[in-house]
């Protein structure tokens, strides 16, 4: 049987998405995950990897390290509806008409797709896509003529905007393939704290370019998270990662690293507002595990010191690896993946 045809940056036909006024499924968690990203260069084997180790709640893996297109930004510029992108030697910059760069990551997505279906057709529970949210989207393309999109907010409300389309072709086109996925969508954001700050180096790399008030992050990635009609996870493994913000922009889950949040208000808050959280607990690279069981007690401690029920933390939480897995070997991105699943296991109730 051969898979549906319909390709990633097609937009999603009537009827693939719910009515907008319905809003998104209530959301069901699994006890653990991937951020997203895997090294190596064969899509079949990385979906084999995450729906055996993680089969509770698989996600879509990314392969950066196949080249241009497979990159966070290249990845969901190739999403995105009505807008073109092409690789120049500073990165990706928006364009008048696609090219053979735009061309090779439709291709990337698509043999994803063809991995998806062919390895996971029959899965039914929680899976998450992950795309890059609209500030690190923004951060990450330069205009045409000029400095990233970043600062110019005509810019960002265009991309919003085709991202927005993007990702409901994209959530159409999993779900074509794996009927019994109930979707949940990752905004990747971790050039948040540094559009926050000021930190963040124009095209020439000699200055800053200008902070952008919270307020004004929060409004615009508000505006992409209302338009998606599935469950939206904001991820940010940065240092400062703004948790209050991205639960106040209508987050259903927040998704960070544990060892990097300081904020231990943000965190109370967002649980009392039913936020899900998505916790970071093993590091993205090459290191020495501990035991499982020790890893959930670190999580029981820090759940312990926010003050909740102990019975509860299973089902608020759900264990990842702090960030992307692109940078460790094979073996460890194995073994992480591991790790969180086995950790989970630990903060059931007796």
């Amino acid at each position: 049987m051969a898979p549906p045809t319909d390709s990633p940056d097609e937009k999603s036909s009537p009827g693939a998405e719910a009515p907008a006024d319905q809003g998104p499924a209530p959301p069901r968690w699994g006890p653990a995950s991937g951020v997203g990203s895997l090294p190596g260069d064969d899509p079949v084997e990385a979906v084999r990897l995450v729906t055996g180790e993680l089969p509770d709640f698989p996600h879509l893996p990314e392969l950066p390290g196949r080249g241009p297109g497979a990159d966070l930004i290249g990845r969901s510029a190739a999403l995105l509806v009505d807008l073109a992108v092409d690789l120049t030697p500073a990165g990706w910059r928006l364009v008048p008409r696609p090219g053979t760069d735009l061309r090779r990551a439709h291709a990337t997505m698509a043999r994803d797709l063809d991995a998806l279906y062919e390895v996971a057709e029959r899965y039914a529970g929680p899976f998450k896509v992950q795309v890059a949210g609209p500030w690190t989207l923004a951060a990450g393309l330069e205009r045409t003529r000029g400095d990233r999109a970043v600062v110019d907010p005509g810019a960002r409300r265009d991309l919003t905007q085709s991202l927005a389309e993007g990702i409901a072709a994209h959530v159409a086109a999993v779900s074509a393939r794996v009927p019994g996925a109930e979707v949940v969508v990752q905004l990747d954001e971790p050039s948040v704290p540094a559009v926050l700050q000021g930190a963040l180096p124009t095209a020439s790399g000699f200055g800053k370019l200008p902070a952008v008030e919270a307020t004004v992050v929060e409004e615009e990635l508000g505006h992409l998270v209302d338009r998606v009609t599935r469950p939206v996870v904001v991820h940010c493994c940065a240092s400062r990662a703004p948790l209050d913000l991205l639960r106040a922009a209508g987050a259903a889950a927040v998704s960070f690293d544990l060892g990097l949040v300081q904020d231990l208000d943000a965190l109370g808050t967002a649980v009392e507002a039913g936020t899900h959280l998505l916790v970071g607990v093993v590091p993205g690279t090459d290191t020495r595990l501990p035991q499982p069981k020790a890893t959930a007690s670190r999580v029981q401690g820090w759940w312990r010191e926010l003050g909740f029920p102990m019975e509860e933390l299973h089902t608020a939480v759900t264990l990842t690896p702090s960030c992307g897995l692109a940078g460790a070997s094979p073996g460890y991105a194995r073994t992480a993946m591991t790790h969180v699943r086995e950790a989970a296991k630990y903060l059931l109730p007796e």
